[in-house]
């Protein structure tokens, strides 16, 4: 055999190995445990499972015990709401009583300053009375003729004057006094002074201030300024028939 022959069965032997090789099942190779160390791992599991039933008792017990001292910490909370509840009515019971009370003294205090300013308009209007009947003492000066006493001028609101005055005839009063009063305020108005006449031209104005006594008549009531007026003064004037019988004059 030539050696070229040679070399080809070679090749082909090779290559029969080679499939041969490839063709074979493979192995596996696997550790060997022995029987001492699987008892030993059977035991570990066995342990392991004991232990996790043992801390399930445990924690059910703690559980238990934690549900049992909750239920008596509610308990002892509600009784304390409770008597903070009760409390609160008896406090609350208490504020509305000195409320109470306290709305009565008010009232009683409105009443009596109410009371005090009735007295206090009485006072004045005595002492109108007695300075009248001191005019009529027989040394009286002035006792012949009409007179204007106390005449007096009070702001009540914004544009309101308030006038009261005591008008007397002296002597002997043998027949009555028929005439009218006239008012007349000094003010500052639109930047320069001014003088406003009541009453006005209407016959409700006229019919108000209208005087008719024997000896005395007492006239009050309020007095309607334009908006801005700012008064100075009020003259009161008594007339009859146009002819000037008394005035007197009140600064503000």
């Amino acid at each position: 055999m030539s050696r070229p022959e040679s070399s080809v069965n070679a090749g082909r032997l090779q290559r029969w190995r080679r499939r041969r090789i490839e063709s074979a099942p493979k192995l596996a190779i696997k550790a060997i445990v022995s029987w001492p160390m699987r008892v030993a791992q059977c035991l570990a599991f066995v342990a392991i499972g004991a232990g996790l039933m043992w801390f399930y008792d445990f924690a059910h017990g703690m559980s238990g015990g934690q549900t049992h001292n909750s239920k008596e910490q509610l308990a002892a909370y509600e009784g304390q709401i409770g008597k903070l509840t009760a409390e609160r009515d008896r406090f609350n019971s208490t504020v509305n009583a000195a409320e109470s009370q306290l709305n009565m003294e008010r009232a009683a205090q409105r009443q009596l300053a109410a009371q005090v300013k009735q007295l206090e308009a009485d006072n004045m209007r005595l002492k109108e009375d007695l300075a009248f009947f001191e005019s009529l003492l027989p040394n009286a000066a002035g006792a012949q003729g009409i007179a204007i006493r106390r005449l007096k001028i009070d702001p009540v609101a914004p544009n309101q004057l308030r006038y009261r005055l005591l008008i007397m005839q002296g002597g002997k009063g043998d027949q009555d006094f028929k005439g009218n009063l006239q008012l007349t305020v000094t003010a500052w108005q639109g930047g320069k002074s001014s003088l406003i006449n009541f009453p006005d031209a209407t016959a409700v104005e006229q019919e108000k201030f209208k005087l008719n006594f024997r000896h005395y008549q007492r006239v009050e009531g309020v007095l309607r300024l334009p908006e801005g007026t700012s008064v100075k003064a009020v003259q009161a004037r008594v007339l009859d028939k146009g002819q000037l019988k008394a005035q007197q004059s009140a600064n503000l």
